[in-house]
């Protein structure tokens, strides 16, 4: 395989980004308006989000192990981008919550599976000076299907029902598994077959581990980026009405993501020539700054546009630079059980910080959501500092 950073594989798993991320957009855009038309509150959507959190957690630590045993990856991934787009399209048979949460878990279940082998795929497939740029170039191009699936999500609002935009989403759901399939080469290290797990994760280096406290600190406080499109509907409706405020909540989500593509590659180019933990403290406090914007709930479209764009920054550095910094801290044998713990670590997160906050949204208000959140972004920013 040829060692220049933009290789064959690095721009097949792009591609397969792209359009994985386009289905997936494309129905998380349009998943807040559908579960509030079934008279669902913000804490049964944190809920959702949530549990389908947890459940990729578990999968991304079991996958990653399983990558480094056998020494495959690329069967792995595949499978998790085809149940991925199964997930988004199967929310056209829900009628009540429950099913939004299936159809929600095993599109989640298919994530948590895929990544781990797929960075590490990623992460050997160019030299340790390029890893940034890679993962940077990686994350822009899944940003760029972000972006394009919440405007095609608005521009077939027009035309389709809410349940014929998610069967749509099983077009670009497939091209992505085709993507990996036919374009991307297998990376992977000589099988471990003695490997068990409890050992593997004892045998992954301190540095790392501590590393994994300050991801862990912040992520408790990084909830889904749903609750942003919900709080837009809710602070822009009083004004303009709910359809229209469903769509620009839903314009919002695209300059949010358009920001995210912008940023992915500078910050992973940034983070090789000035340290990776560096501009990930800076990506922590823009988290917070973000959910300081929020608890005032200001009505007006420039100013959720720029907490958006806030939004789309930290995200940015967020995906690129802890998947670029895990790959200095992680021996190559160990690169799958590695990113199985931090996206396991991740998940978890995500789990307690979409619960916490849907349920101080719902039963306190939406300040004090955000201010949880901004709160533990702090933390995690100081926590990492001194890793």
């Amino acid at each position: 395989m040829s060692r220049k950073w933009l290789n064959a594989n690095i721009v097949g798993m792009g591609a397969a980004s792209f359009f994985g991320d386009l289905c997936y957009e494309m129905a998380t855009a349009i998943l807040p308006a559908f579960i509030a038309g079934m008279g669902f509150s913000a804490a049964v959507l944190g809920a959702i989000e949530g549990i389908a959190d947890a459940v990729s957690s578990f999968a991304k630590m079991g996958a990653g192990y399983y990558s480094d045993k056998k020494g495959i990856r690329k069967p792995i991934a595949v499978w998790g981008y085809f149940l991925t787009a199964l997930g988004q399209a199967s929310f056209i048979l829900a009628t009540a919550w429950p099913q939004v949460l299936t159809g929600k878990v095993i599109s989640w279940f298919g994530k948590g599976i895929r990544g781990p082998a797929r960075d590490a795929m990623l992460s050997g497939s160019v030299e340790a000076r390029d890893i940034g740029k890679a993962f940077g170039f990686h994350r822009g191009m899944d940003t760029m299907g972000a972006i394009l699936g919440p405007l095609a999500a608005l521009l077939l609002l027009t035309r389709l029902s809410y349940r014929q935009i998610f069967l749509c989403t099983l077009i670009p759901g497939l091209m992505s598994v085709a993507a990996f399939l036919f374009f991307v080469r297998e990376v992977a290290e000589r099988p471990a077959p003695h490997l068990r797990f409890v050992p593997a994760m004892r045998m992954l280096p301190r540095r790392f581990k501590r590393y994994l406290a300050g991801v862990g600190v912040f992520g408790a406080g990084d909830f889904s980026h749903t609750l942003l499109i919900l709080m837009a509907m809710q602070i822009l409706q009083p004004l303009y009405g709910a359809a229209v405020a469903a769509s620009s909540a839903v314009a919002l989500y695209a300059i949010h993501n358009v920001i995210y593509a912008a940023c992915s590659f500078p910050v992973g180019y940034l983070g090789d020539r000035l340290g990776k933990r560096r501009m990930l403290v800076i990506g922590y406090v823009l988290s917070a700054v973000m959910c300081a914007g929020f608890m005032y709930g200001v009505p007006a479209r420039w100013y959720l546009a720029l907490l958006f764009m806030l939004g789309g920054a930290y995200i940015a550095s967020e995906d690129v630079l802890e998947g670029a910094l895990a790959a200095e801290l992680l021996p190559a044998d160990l690169r799958g059980t590695g990113y199985g713990a931090l996206a396991t670590v991740n998940g978890i997160g995500d789990f307690v910080s979409s619960i916490v906050v849907g349920l101080l949204w719902t039963r306190v208000s939406p300040a004090a959501g955000f201010a949880y959140a901004g709160a533990m972004s702090v933390c995690g920013a100081c926590i990492m500092w001194r890793v």
